[in-house]
């Protein structure tokens, strides 16, 4: 059965980026260090059609992790700005070529037309809440699973509604200190979840946990 995979590089005091974030640092201060261990292997550089990069025991992780997805999600911030789109609205953080090739689904407050870019990425804008933008990512995978990419706020509401069924966090061993963290604002939620796996790799522990219906 098709489901609604969840996955995030979090730090080990539990942000998924740094403070102070913009459109020049969208991470925060110090976000980056996240997702160094993902940036040099060369299962994620070919995903982005670079060349080189290394093998270790995170390759097979993230290899998993890009199989039999067929739509994504994300919150309107990390597609990339915030408020009204404008008469001439930023295209995003995600460049020509962005290295999903599946409709994305993009939750935000401000209707747009869907955006194309190259390499079977279309980003579509969904203003009805996470359920639509559920029903038509689910639609569009046609039976396989759709990833939910971020940030942190999206990934709270989905959790909420019990429609996340595997959730995947990349724990880095460093210390933000401040910034987004990914489990805010689910007082009151009871969220139980149940340890599947865990990886050792260089830089980081691949932890996957299934969430109890």
């Amino acid at each position: 059965m098709p489901k609604l995979r969840f996955s995030i590089s979090m730090s080990l005091d539990g942000f998924i980026a740094g403070p102070n974030q913009s459109v020049q640092n969208p991470l925060g201060e110090g976000g980056e260090q996240l997702h160094e261990w993902a940036l040099e292997l060369e299962a994620w550089r070919k995903a982005h059609g670079r060349e080189g990069g290394v093998v270790n025991a995170s390759t097979e992780v993230m290899e998993g992790s890009l199989k039999n997805i067929g739509a994504t999600m994300m919150g309107r911030n990390m597609f990339g700005g915030e408020g009204p789109w404008g008469d001439d609205p930023w295209e995003g953080w995600w460049g020509d070529d962005p290295p999903f090739h599946t409709p994305v689904y993009v939750l935000t407050s401000h209707a747009r037309e869907p955006l194309a870019k190259e390499g079977g990425t279309t980003f579509f804008f969904v203003t009805e809440g996470i359920e639509s933008a559920y029903e038509q990512a689910r639609e569009a995978a046609g039976g396989k699973d759709v990833h939910l990419a971020g940030g942190a706020n999206v990934a709270q509401q989905y959790l909420k509604a019990r429609l996340i069924d595997e959730m995947m966090i990349h724990l880095v061993p460093v210390l933000l200190g401040d910034g987004e963290r990914l489990f805010d604002n689910l007082a009151g939620d009871t969220v139980e979840l149940e340890s599947t796996s865990a990886v050792e790799a260089p830089g980081v522990t691949h932890t996957t946990y299934r969430v109890v219906k």
